[in-house]
């Protein structure tokens, strides 16, 4: 009898707890699990990591989240994903294979993330350098711009030529924001100063981004800048006497007399504070005051973008570069009126200045001292 009573209590034991499991939120009982187990994270990358560039500093970025998380996180990366339609397959298979988180690297990922994450609703997923967002995809890009500005102060002050090389990727609003705030700093302490711009239509391309270097130095220009991510336009400076700045890592080695710095994004505290808010349940998308909600733009004030020392020039020209960064890291908006666009058209008068909604929607021409047009 007594042992009737023990198995009775002992089954009710069990259908209470099966009962408050029952009952107990959905997102409760993902945060719980996510906490107790090895989250999964994906990447996809538009080359191969290698030593330098924007890929490698996303593989950078990716074993900075390894060693911050341990054996909390398991990470993995598929590698040369071109941009376009075939991106679904491959971020659909990363999801499919229980990635709860997958950050997509590159622009053109941007319409194929967007498409799979509505068929992935559990899965987050983080597009870099995109604008499109959905309730369970996020974008995260970093103020490159501001680091171009410092390169046109530098490069205003060094050139004998007053001709700028300056070598484009693609005609989108984060390369053209570029260009401008490049031009803005060359023309803040250089007012004849100007600068040309060859598109080559690839994010990597060593043999195009060379020869296009060539075409630059054989016109004049003395000092070049890139927003392509192989080492080629410094390599070719260097063998032609001339300088120019690094892209996305730091490229001195490739070109150690030609560099005059680089601008180096640093993804770590992104990742690591995208994975963290997944782990405890306050990971977010949509527009909303905090920054992390939707989209997330830092830059030098953040650590998000970090200049290399400065080095091949005088000591006033890196006088002034420290002080272009200390005035962007103190808060400074670099566009900011007055200027004009490179028709004589005024864009900005004294006391105006662009918001974020402006530097993606209205910048769709050159400031001055660039010279052409945008490619239509």
């Amino acid at each position: 009898m007594q042992s009737n009573r023990l198995i009775l209590i002992l089954l009710g034991l069990v259908l209470l707890a099966g009962l408050a499991l029952f009952l107990v939120p959905k997102e409760v009982t993902e945060k719980v699990a996510l906490r107790d187990s090895k989250v999964k994270v994906g990447f996809v990358y538009l080359t191969n990591p290698g030593d330098h560039g924007w890929t490698y500093a996303h593989e950078v970025a990716r074993l900075e989240v390894n060693e911050h998380f341990g054996d909390k996180v398991e990470t993995s990366y598929v590698e040369n994903v071109p941009e376009g339609p075939d991106a679904a397959r491959v971020i659909r298979e990363l999801a499919k294979q229980g990635n709860k988180i997958i950050f997509t690297t590159s622009f053109g990922y941007m319409d194929p993330t967007l498409k799979v994450s509505k068929e992935f609703p559990d899965v987050k997923f983080e597009h870099i350098t995109g604008y499109k967002r959905s309730g369970n995809m996020a974008t995260g890009n970093i103020r490159f711009y501001e680091g171009r500005y410092v390169q046109g102060v530098v490069a205003g002050m060094m050139t004998k030529s007053n001709k700028i090389g300056y070598l484009a990727s693609f005609p989108i609003p984060e390369v053209i924001q570029g260009i401008n705030a490049f031009a803005l700093g060359m023309r803040s302490v250089n007012p004849n100063a100007e600068m040309s711009i060859i598109w080559v239509n690839s994010w990597y391309d060593p043999v195009k981004e060379a020869d296009a270097a060539k075409v630059h130095i054989a016109e004049g220009a003395d000092i070049l800048a890139q927003h392509t991510d192989s080492p080629a336009m410094l390599q070719t400076a260097e063998k032609a006497g001339v300088h120019g700045f690094g892209q996305s890592s730091d490229m001195k080695e490739f070109a150690p007399k030609a560099q005059l710095f680089s601008s180096v994004n640093n993804w770590g505290p992104y990742y690591i504070s995208k994975i963290e808010q997944l782990m405890d349940g306050s990971w977010s998308t949509g527009e909303g005051p905090d920054h992390w909600a939707g989209n997330t733009w830092l830059g030098m004030a953040d650590d998000y973008l970090v200049l290399t020392d400065f080095e091949n020039m005088p000591a006033d020209v890196k006088m002034a570069a420290e002080a272009a960064e200390a005035k962007i890291k103190g808060g400074y908006n670099i566009f900011t009126g007055p200027y004009n666009d490179n028709e004589g058209n005024v864009i900005l008068r004294a006391g105006e200045a662009y918001n974020d909604g402006n530097l993606w929607n209205d910048m769709n021409y050159y400031v001055e001292g660039v010279n052409g047009k945008i490619p239509g």
